[in-house]
């Protein structure tokens, strides 16, 4: 309740700044009703999802729009704030100095100057338009990424494999068929050797994922398709009616994936191989610093393959790299993660500025990292969860070449 009482005071203060910057731009009446009607619609069915509305503490489609037309009303308005507190500030100096200095006896208080509030307003329309454009265009915006790594210890019948990765796919959050029959092709375009998906199928239930199994079944590489689970895929963020009814879900979803013509690798291995050598595929399940599950267990998942084969590791959440992989005494040449989701928000470009809420929590939060001679790939994802949008943080399907030899320079 108090959370509610702070959040209502709040949402108060930055829809009167609102109404006080467009008030002072226009004195069309009408411009100040249509103002309110929207501020009392978005927050009357943000209030509605999130109290009233069923699922529990199911993210639905509802929720997730409803929480999105607050969070661009009020990033509208919030950006307002300094313009117009700032110029508060000064109007408050200039009617002190003038009734103790100047010894005007009528207080005067300057009206608050339209420039301003145009400036404000201009730039607040920023923020607003970025998260609209994300909640209708940006997250189906999907984004074809390429890599090349070198490494002198390749096999030599793999200099030149393909791999595509895909990662949290959230299928619980789409509302579009197109737009994902479209991404599908598009993987399939890259026409990889083989194709590895990095958890996170879906929101909370297996369920979400039955309208687009035939989506998703159309997914094609020569090698095969490989998946771990993410911490999504558990079924954690629903309550229940039963343990048993949580172990049924998380069963259902490793047969939709089967069905799909995924190889689930729960702290598991498989060898691909190619012209008599192989790389060693390695898959853990859910593994996450900051109370996320750690069922992830790298020594089982490992244990049927050789210390000096080339290792490729799936693993959904990149802490996993720094906390457990990077000194673990087999050497992981490449690992594949995701679930950061770049926060589907942030700035990026390339050469210039590569930026995100997200390196807030996480070193490695999306792109490719190295250390200790070892890389790892972080997805920005697929889907969306949350905010039902991207901005600057498009949805990504990565395809890495791997190389013989050293890189050169």
């Amino acid at each position: 309740m108090i959370r509610w009482i702070l959040f209502a005071i709040l949402f108060i203060i930055v829809t009167i700044y609102g109404f006080q910057a467009i008030r002072t731009v226009t004195k069309q009446t009408w411009v100040y009703y249509v103002f309110f009607i929207i501020a009392i619609v978005v927050v009357g069915n943000f209030i509605f999802q999130f109290t009233t509305a069923s699922e529990g503490r199911v993210l639905t489609t509802a929720k997730s729009f409803a929480f999105g037309f607050i969070l661009a009303f009020m990033a509208f308005n919030l950006v307002l704030l300094p313009f117009l507190i700032g110029e508060d500030i000064i109007r408050g100096i200039i009617s002190l100095y003038d009734k103790f200095v100047t010894k005007n006896d009528t207080f005067y208080l300057p009206s608050r100057r339209k420039f301003i509030s145009q400036l404000a307003l201009g730039v607040a329309a920023i923020p607003l338009s970025s998260l609209l454009y994300g909640m209708f265009k940006g997250k189906y915006d999907f984004r074809v990424l390429n890599y090349t790594l070198h490494f002198e210890d390749l096999p030599e019948a793999f200099d030149g494999y393909r791999i595509t990765q895909i990662s949290d796919i959230h299928s619980g959050s789409f509302d579009n068929r197109e737009k994902i029959e479209y991404a599908v092709d598009l993987i399939n375009e890259q026409a990889s050797d083989v194709l590895l998906f990095t958890g996170d199928m879906v929101n909370n239930k297996a369920s979400e994922m039955l309208p687009w199994m035939d989506t998703f079944g159309r997914l094609k590489a020569k090698d095969g398709k490989f998946s771990v689970l993410g911490n999504h895929d558990y079924g954690d963020y629903v309550d229940w009616q039963s343990s048993e009814d949580k172990a049924k879900n998380l069963e259902d979803l490793k047969t939709i994936q089967s069905d799909i013509g995924f190889d689930l690798l729960l702290n598991e291995s498989r060898y691909l191989e190619k012209d008599g050598q192989r790389l060693a595929l390695v898959g853990v399940e859910n593994w996450g610093k900051g109370g996320f599950k750690k069922a992830g267990d790298l020594e089982k998942a490992s244990a049927a393959i050789e210390a000096d084969d080339f290792k490729i590791l799936m693993t959904h959440d990149p802490s996993h790299w720094e906390a457990k992989v990077l000194n673990d005494p087999y050497h992981y040449h490449l690992t594949l993660s995701g679930h950061t989701h770049g926060m589907q928000f942030g700035i990026e470009i390339p050469g210039w500025i590569k930026w995100s809420p997200a390196k807030w929590r996480y070193k490695q939060w999306a792109g490719i990292y190295t250390e200790l001679n070892q890389h790892i790939n972080v997805n920005r994802g697929f889907g969306y969860l949350g905010y039902p949008g991207r901005v600057g943080i498009w949805p990504e399907i990565t395809v890495i070449e791997l190389k013989k030899g050293a890189k050169s320079v």
